[in-house]
């Protein structure tokens, strides 16, 4: 039956949450095509308009087109990583990493590396936080193991774990990202 993988991985994209990823399943899909493809013998057909290969023709186009925006779903999502969650592929955590093909952790790596570039460039860290703060300094606590005698603001501080310390959120986002710190409300 044409179309009845297309159908389900298009399904199966737009039934996950939003901004998750789901395990890259494709192969299936090209399996069905295939199968499909060789099922179809145009140049043996004598029908004089070509309806069988006028189908397959546009069943292709349609295959290639759900093909096309379920990898660009793919790729928004992976862009949507790097704001959200680091700029290092190693600060992804093991089951999102575990879900990406090798080509969409290069393509990861290639738009992590042209947004530090540019962040260099122009000499602001876009992706410290997306939501204008309220107020320029936090309160945080150390939870995490961090490097003695970290340079913060000219100062170099030391945090121990579990210390409570008033920074500025520029400061601390790298930080409290990562899990090291945690922010405290009030």
């Amino acid at each position: 039956m044409y179309g009845r993988k297309r159908y389900q991985l298009v399904k199966d994209f737009a039934s996950g949450e939003k901004g998750h990823l789901k395990p890259f399943n494709v192969k299936e899909q090209i399996r069905e095509w295939k199968m499909e493809h060789e099922g179809l013998d145009v140049h043996s057909n004598r029908n004089a308009d070509h309806y069988g290969a006028l189908v397959h023709h546009l069943s292709l186009i349609l295959n290639k087109r759900c093909l096309m925006a379920y990898v660009h779903n793919r790729a928004d999502i992976v862009r949507d990583l790097a704001w959200r969650v680091g700029l290092e592929l190693l600060d992804l955590p093991p089951e999102i990493q575990d879900k990406l093909t090798t080509l969409e952790k290069e393509y990861f790596k290639n738009h992590s590396v042209a947004i530090k570039s540019y962040m260099g460039k122009v000499g602001i860290e876009l992706n410290v936080d997306m939501v204008p703060p309220k107020d320029p300094y936090i309160k945080i606590r150390v939870v995490g193991e961090i490097d003695q005698g970290i340079v913060i603001s000219d100062k170099t501080t030391n945090f121990t774990r579990h210390s409570m310390h008033f920074l500025k959120r520029t400061d601390a986002e790298p930080y409290i990202a990562r899990g090291q710190m945690e922010e405290l409300a009030g």
